[in-house]
């Protein structure tokens, strides 16, 4: 039969029974609905989080760690080899933590054609000094351009301009818990104490929050040249290299390799943030699990449904088959019928689901911890409308099936000798 005829009568068929019709659409409705908006804030918060974490955090650090020697000299000794060595009280190897050679290396880092930028930096511990009171602290000093450029440095200061940092000499970005302990506000002079002892005086420029709380009690900023001045150092002394990739899935590969070429240590991202990482994928396994869920519940609606229809319209199936219409026709109609539900369900769904998550995305969301954030975070990714799309439409086709192949095999004879 043609497929015009087989559409003119399921739509008969859907009319017949509108309001069991309605009930089911609307069931998809809601599910894909409420799939969308859940998939949308899941994925703005992952965002949001990527955001305080993975972007303030460098795709490969390469640095000098103080750990102990692998090899101890009573190994080395042909006399003892082959005996079980008892050492104690194991001391870490000395050596500087400034890079050998830091700028060579950030030369040929910059002509790799993997990597997007690289960024130096230069940390000490240092003490606030605020009264009598020393308050312990890091201070980190960057290349203030390029760290805004790579990791969204501005993004971050809540109060003053990030380029001052620059223009400004003997300028710092104070942490916001720093802040608050040492009363301190723009165009302030504050002093720090070096683990050498000598006292050092800087001028706000500024305040920097990144919503972890254990972080801005203790960070600040300064420049590089900056920092290596408060050390005593020369403009070659460099304690990090912060590394940006254009493929951040080649990290863990090449920290391996930078670590063997510059002899220094490397650590990924990924490793870096394993816990983070993890985090993020049981987020997004429960969002997808709770919206499918909620699509298997209506696709069992739409099943119950087209069951009750099948017993119902069993005259109409018998009388379709006597005047023609084959096994596959009628098997055709109720695919039509479940995969009609399916389609306007979804289709309201989605559009119902990106009216929610605009809704979602315009509530004020104020707090202290992240002054950057003023409204909930949503991501409009269509990958989410896609995947949902595709799921109604699946769910509800399986939902249509069992009940439609059990009309295809109705015996006519039989229900017309019924009655």
């Amino acid at each position: 039969m043609s497929l015009k005829l087989i559409t003119e009568i399921a739509r008969s068929l859907l009319l017949a029974r509108w309001r069991q019709t309605l009930v089911a659409a609307i069931g998809v409705t809601f599910s894909i609905t409420m799939f969308i908006a859940l998939l949308s804030f899941m994925g703005g918060l992952n965002k949001l989080l990527d955001g305080l974490v993975v972007n303030r955090t460098p795709h490969i650090r390469l640095y000098n760690d103080v750990e102990a020697a692998k090899h101890q000299p009573v190994e080395l000794s042909p006399e003892f080899r082959g005996y079980h060595h008892f050492i104690s009280s194991v001391k870490p190897v000395s050596k500087p933590l400034a890079i050998h050679n830091a700028l060579p290396v950030m030369h040929v880092l910059e002509s790799d054609p993997g990597v997007l930028g690289v960024s130096p930096q230069v940390s000490t511990q240092v003490f606030y000094n605020v009264g009598a009171t020393q308050l312990n602290g890091l201070v980190s000093g960057i290349d203030v351009l390029q760290e805004n450029r790579l990791f969204s440095f501005g993004d971050y200061v809540t109060e003053g301009r990030f380029i001052d940092l620059k223009n400004t000499p003997n300028s710092i970005l104070l942490g916001k818990g720093v802040a608050i302990k040492m009363l301190a506000h723009i165009g302030d002079v504050i002093h720090i104490t070096t683990v050498t002892g000598e006292q050092f005086p800087l001028k706000v420029a500024g305040i920097y929050q990144t919503g972890l709380q254990q972080v801005d009690d203790e960070q600040s900023y300064v420049s590089v040249a900056t920092a290596q001045k408060i050390m005593g150092e020369s403009n070659n002394y460099i304690t990090d290299i912060e590394v940006k990739l254009k493929d951040i899935n080649q990290a863990p590969g090449l920290a391996a390799a930078y670590r063997q070429r510059f002899e220094v240590d490397a650590i990924d991202i990924q490793t870096a943030n394993s816990e983070f990482e993890t985090g993020n994928f049981i987020r997004t396994l429960i969002s997808y699990s709770v919206g499918v869920t909620l699509l298997i519940v209506a696709g069992f609606g739409i099943y119950n449904i087209l069951n009750m229809m099948i017993y119902e319209k069993l005259d109409t199936i018998a009388i379709l088959k006597a005047v023609g219409f084959s096994s596959r026709d009628v098997n055709r109609i109720f695919n039509v019928i479940a995969l009609s539900i399916g389609l306007f369900g979804g289709v309201f769904g989605l559009l119902l689901g990106y009216g929610l998550s605009a809704i979602i995305a315009h509530i004020p969301f104020n707090t202290t911890a992240l002054p950057t954030i003023k409204t909930y975070p949503i991501d409009f990714n269509p990958r989410f409308y896609l995947i949902g799309g595709v799921f109604s439409m699946v769910t509800t086709y399986l939902a249509g099936y069992f009940p439609s192949r059990k009309a295809s095999r109705v015996d006519p004879v039989i229900i017309i000798r019924g009655k």
